[in-house]
């Protein structure tokens, strides 16, 4: 949520005596409204995901983020040496309450207050927490008790933080797959499905009230693998296409990332939401697949992932929102080892483990994307490139013997 910083100065007039004190008071109050109001700097985060034996401690990975200049990402829980790790770093964090706690938090309000006091309130304000996510894709894709427990949960989590006096610093959330939409073509034509709606609204209602936006897992990867015959491979690419012309709302659209944001928009205007602002908390491109795994491919998730890097840092909005800057959070840091699932679940990663890019998007890995993990431990990284410096000096020091 963009920070409104708005200061009501004094009318009473004062001796230019007391003018530094006013600039002071003024100053003081602006960067207080900042550190308070802002859960996303600028359009373009990162999910940095941990299903995996073989990735590098989180100081280092602190360190790979500000080489590549990212300000926000998300955790898929509160682990505290990440958290501590990125204590000064500056770098935002929504940090998750795991889908399998949302049942008994629902029904206890101390248990929600326990949470917070474990795994929020000691990291503040060195660790830039910024939100909780209440599980991840609970709607549509888990079993119903837990779609009940989601609203009460997020209830008590946001009291518990009232209580505590941070709703202004932190955000309570939570992100859906597009398994709650009926149908999200064109996109003027999204609406919710009919059985998500009684968890739907009434969770919505209070995200409106508290000041939430909307988040959306949105994969046009995953849309393209489930029908490459009809779905044009450029126009999920962001590549030159045809695009898709929308009769409803008159708009054309020349790429699916954009037509799936709008779609979330159209199904929160039918339900009486449409100022709600809607953020993507997953997205990107899988770098290798199994052989029915249409589209995954390294030179596929490179463009993928360097066009919509670009499309995000140009700060613009959707056809249907074009005054809204679209912000997103890309899947993911890493690839991850031991994820179940398809080949394609362990493939994601913008970097390898050992530090070097997967693929040349703009980033520049802490280690040669040549090496590995052999010649330079990414594990032996800590907050500064120190050690890669003085490893490669030795070992050419050796070589010249």
């Amino acid at each position: 949520m963009e920070c409104s910083c708005v200061v009501n100065m004094p009318t009473k007039h004062m001796r230019s005596s007391s003018s530094f004190l006013r600039f002071l008071l003024v100053f003081s109050l602006v960067s207080l409204n900042v550190l308070t109001g802002q859960a996303f700097t600028g359009t373009y985060g990162v999910n940095y995901g941990r299903i995996a034996d073989n990735l590098p401690p989180p100081g280092s990975v602190v360190t790979l983020l500000k080489a590549a200049k990212i300000k926000n990402i998300r955790i898929y829980d509160a682990n505290p040496d990440v958290l501590t790790a990125f204590k000064g770093s500056g770098i935002e964090i929504m940090v998750c309450l795991p889908n399998e706690l949302l049942i008994e938090v629902s029904v206890g309000e101390q248990r929600a207050m326990d949470w917070i006091k474990e795994n929020v309130q000691p990291y503040l304000p060195g660790t830039s927490i910024r939100g909780i996510s209440m599980g991840n894709e609970i709607l549509g894709v888990t079993p119903v008790e837990i779609w009940e427990a989601l609203l009460p949960a997020s209830k008590n989590i946001y009291t518990a933080l009232d209580r505590l006096g941070l709703t202004k610093e932190v955000q309570v959330s939570s992100p859906h797959s597009e398994a709650v939409f009926a149908s999200s073509f064109p996109p003027s034509s999204c609406t919710f499905r009919d059985d998500i709606l009684p968890y739907m609204k009434p969770l919505l209602q209070f995200f409106s009230q508290i000041g939430s936006p909307f988040y959306i897992n949105a994969y046009p990867f995953l849309a393209y693998k489930s029908d490459p015959e009809h779905i044009d491979i450029n126009y999920a690419l962001f590549k030159s296409n045809k695009g898709i012309y929308d009769a409803k709302t008159k708009l054309h659209y020349d790429n699916m990332f954009d037509a799936q944001v709008d779609a979330a928009y159209a199904a929160l205007e039918k339900v009486g939401f449409g100022k709600m602002e809607v953020i993507v908390s997953e997205t990107g491109w899988a770098s290798k697949g199994d052989d029915n795994e249409a589209g995954a491919t390294v030179e596929n998730a490179r463009t993928y992932n360097k066009n919509l890097r670009k499309r995000l840092l140009k700060k613009k909005g959707t056809p249907y929102k074009p005054k809204k800057a679209v912000k997103a959070y890309i899947f993911a840091l890493f690839n991850e080892n031991l994820k179940f699932g398809p080949t394609s679940e362990r493939n994601f990663g913008l970097f390898k483990a050992d530090g070097s890019i997967s693929y040349d998007i703009g980033f520049t890995g802490l280690v040669p994307s040549s090496a590995t993990s052999s010649f330079i431990s990414f594990k032996g990284i800590g907050l500064s490139n120190s050690l890669i410096f003085t490893s490669a000096t030795l070992l050419l020091l050796v070589l010249t013997l």
